[in-house]
């Protein structure tokens, strides 16, 4: 397994660089298991395996869309569907 930047709880989480946040990190290897445990804005918590990690830095853990869950793909879809709009 590769090595990752240290991550830390509340660091933002991405799906691209320059994107919109969609979530933040909740906990680092819960259990000792080589994941995170993400809030998903809207959606609630979700499992992410550190293979899914593309890119660590600046407090920014941003994640490779096609790793994910399809379940984890449609909360994301939908992470900003509360926000009002001109706001």
């Amino acid at each position: 397994m590769r090595k990752l930047p240290l991550i830390e709880v509340g660091f933002q989480v991405f799906v691209r660089d320059g994107g919109e946040e969609v979530g933040a990190v909740r906990e680092v290897a819960p259990g000792g298991r080589p994941e995170l445990l993400i809030n998903v804005e809207n959606a609630g918590d979700f499992v992410v395996s550190l293979e899914a990690v593309k890119a660590v830095h600046n407090e920014k853990v941003v994640l490779d869309v096609g790793k994910l869950s399809p379940a984890l793909k449609h909360a994301i879809g939908h992470a900003h569907d509360r926000e009002e709009v001109g706001k």
